[in-house]
């Protein structure tokens, strides 16, 4: 007895019904592509330079005291602030970055804390507090996660 591949409820009829099966969902799947690339490319007028208010909207963020009030900045609060969708933001940052909007937020918090780490009047909680962490257990945390090194061992190798 000759065996048949089964595709979608329906025997093959022959041996090209395979091929052209996978040759339209692959067409399909490249005007997906197509689609979603399409986006950046017809939009890159209008949100030209959006990485650049996206970086002033966090240096702002941490030379303020908004962080202490309002916390640390989400992608949903930054993508409102600059006018767009926060799934367009996303898919925007890491597009033009490689890395997700919330990994550049983490970057930044990083960055920022190094620098703040080094005044020996604030103690590692207060420097936490500053940069909107609710708990300084998950600013250590992060801070270890990123750079290696507990936030006391930075201070002290520097």
């Amino acid at each position: 007895m000759e065996k048949r591949a089964f595709y979608a409820g329906h025997y093959a009829i022959d041996k090209h019904s395979k091929k052209l099966l996978v040759d339209n969902i692959e067409l399909l799947l490249n005007y997906g592509v197509r689609f979603y690339d399409r986006q950046f490319i017809t939009r890159e007028k209008a949100h030209q330079g959006i990485l650049e208010r996206f970086e002033t909207l966090l240096d702002d963020h941490f030379s303020s005291d908004k962080a202490q009030v309002a916390g640390l900045p989400s992608v949903a609060d930054c993508a409102k602030h600059l006018h767009v969708s926060a799934g367009y933001f996303g898919d925007l940052i890491k597009k033009q970055t490689g890395r997700s909007a919330q990994e550049y937020i983490q970057a930044k918090v990083i960055d920022v804390a190094k620098d703040r780490i080094f005044d020996l009047d604030k103690s590692i909680s207060e420097v936490a507090y500053e940069l909107g962490f609710k708990y300084p257990q998950h600013f250590t945390r992060l801070f270890k996660q990123k750079t290696g090194m507990t936030p006391n061992e930075y201070r002290n190798s520097n």
